[in-house]
């Protein structure tokens, strides 16, 4: 792949919008966002080439869109949009109060414009008329690595192929630079109308709770939506489990998905199937859930992954296997599977993809990495209780052998986890080793101590056995777990995956977990995979 510096964010922001754009008259884009001309009349609606949130990334013909901000209303910055190259702006009545009297762009009001977002962009880059075929994972644990899959599916099926999620943007083999994390709706649109002009035919997406809670997929059209699980994350934005189920819940409505595919062996996900509102296929682990469309059977050990056959209630079957370790990823490859047959896939085309390419085993940057195999050491971006337990349990150590974790909690997110993390830490680990996430601008030595309080209760409750420690900087960390490992037993480096950077008080420090992990193993004289 063929990776380019995105320079600034405002550089950056061409690859996420097409090429060569005819132009959409301002009155047809207000037209499609119920948006009201006001103020001083122009002669001639301006030629709308782009959209965009933010005055310092708006390009040459965009509309630049004035929405109110936590502590700032964007329209405060019209100045900017405009020697940017704003052509006009929508906003809200407030943000009118923050404008100049004597304006050189025109004006439109909406009652939200966030809401409005993506019903501008789709207006401007067309994706109502040509977007790839799209398909939309979401759920607590499980997103990225499903995402992947379904590219590779794709491309064994011979499908020219884009992904959209945390750890890249790609079209057609190609990444996509942008110093984003999390694309607004207007650069989701923008993004795939690019790709369309790419002639790229499907793309899989990771649709996150943030994501649907600001209406950032809004106005996108996905032929089928997947749910992997759903456990305690995100607690900060949600408040609760319910609120936090009912907006993952959005995504299964006529307004976004036409069809969707969804495990049911959580109780989410089976009250999910029930009232989705759009047709479903259901799908479990379990061989002898009866109730579910598709079932897993023949589950045996292949390496460090699994083979397994897919099973309708019809009769219908495939044969497959992943390779990457834990039965979770048996629950990814046998979502992507299922999704990509619902959207319309031929089940003897796919049986022949999966038996020629092996796609479900493909490698997805820190989702359960293999750096060596003795001991077994892995790199993973479980950061929640549930991913840390299934994390532990998927990795096997040798005759006799010992699981070791090395992991910690980010900082100014969810609390309320980080007991329950170091207890399942300790229920599942024989050494637990706490140390530093991304501490943000909270102190770290707080956070290793709630989290070691947890896991301390659980040795003392449950597991007297298990050794706990205390060890910061996290390098230091991942070096004393090594220092500790026999050739037969089992290291787990979770919390970060394929993150290169740490944030300490707001400063990135260089930290990668595979390298970190890679270079103690040398150190010891264990061998790696690279």
């Amino acid at each position: 792949m063929v990776v380019q510096n995105p320079g600034t964010p405002r550089e950056s922001e061409r690859y996420l919008r097409p090429e060569n754009m005819a132009g959409v008259g301002f009155d047809q884009v207000c037209g499609a966002a119920g948006a009201v001309r006001t103020g001083a009349q122009f002669n001639a609606a301006p030629q709308i080439l782009g959209v965009s949130l933010n005055p310092q990334i708006v390009q040459p013909g965009d509309v630049f869109l004035g929405i109110s901000g936590a502590k700032r209303h964007g329209a405060e910055f019209v100045d900017t949009a405009i020697s940017n190259g704003a052509r006009a702006i929508i906003t809200d009545t407030a943000g009118l109060d923050f404008l100049p009297e004597e304006l050189s762009i025109p004006v439109a009001v909406v009652a939200d414009v966030r809401k409005a977002a993506a019903q501008v962009a789709q207006a401007v880059y067309g994706t109502d008329q040509r977007s790839p075929k799209l398909f939309a994972v979401t759920g607590t644990n499980g997103k990225t690595t499903t995402t992947f899959m379904i590219r590779a599916i794709l491309e064994a099926l011979g499908e020219v192929t884009g992904l959209i999620g945390t750890i890249e943007m790609s079209a057609r083999g190609q990444i996509i630079p942008s110093v984003l994390t999390t694309p607004e709706s207007t650069q989701l649109h923008g993004v795939l109308a690019r790709m369309a002009q790419q002639d790229v035919s499907s793309v899989a997406m990771e649709v996150s709770s943030h994501s649907l809670s600001y209406g950032r997929v809004d106005a996108l059209n996905f032929a089928v939506a997947g749910y992997t699980n759903l456990t305690q994350d995100h607690l900060d934005l949600h408040g609760t489990m319910e609120d936090y189920f009912q907006t993952k819940a959005q995504l299964f409505t006529p307004e976004h998905s036409a069809s969707a595919v969804v495990m049911v062996d959580d109780p989410y996900g089976a009250r999910l199937a029930e009232h989705a509102q759009i047709p479903t296929q259901s799908l479990s682990l379990d061989e002898n859930n009866e109730l579910a469309d598709w079932r897993v059977t023949d589950l045996a050990h292949s390496g460090l992954g699994h083979s397994f056959t897919l099973l309708n209630r019809d009769g219908r079957l495939l044969r497959t296997r992943t390779a990457l370790p834990g039965m979770f990823n048996v629950a990814n490859a046998a979502l992507a599977a299922v999704m990509v047959l619902a959207s319309g896939a031929e089940l003897g085309a796919l049986q022949k993809a999966l038996d020629a390419k092996d796609p479900l085993s493909v490698a997805v940057p820190g989702r359960m990495q293999v750096v060596a195999e003795s001991p077994v050491a892995v790199v993973d971006f479980a950061h929640n209780s549930d991913a840390l337990a299934k994390a532990l349990d998927s990795i096997r150590p040798g005759a006799n052998g010992r699981r070791i974790v090395v992991f910690g909690a980010t900082g100014e997110r969810d609390k309320t986890k980080r007991p329950d993390m170091g207890a399942v830490a300790a229920r599942h680990a024989d050494i637990v080793i706490v140390t530093d996430d991304d501490p943000h601008g909270e102190a770290p030595e707080p956070i290793r101590e709630q989290l070691a309080a947890g896991a301390q209760g659980a040795i003392d409750a449950e597991r007297a056995e298990t050794q706990l420690f205390n060890i910061a900087p996290r390098a230091k960390a991942v070096e004393f777990a090594v220092s500790l490992a026999q050739a037969n037993d089992a290291i787990l480096v979770a919390g970060r995956g394929h993150e290169v950077s740490q944030d300490v008080a707001g400063i990135d420090v260089e930290l990668d977990d595979r390298v970190e992990l890679a270079n103690a193993l040398k150190l010891h004289g264990f061998v790696t995979n690279s």
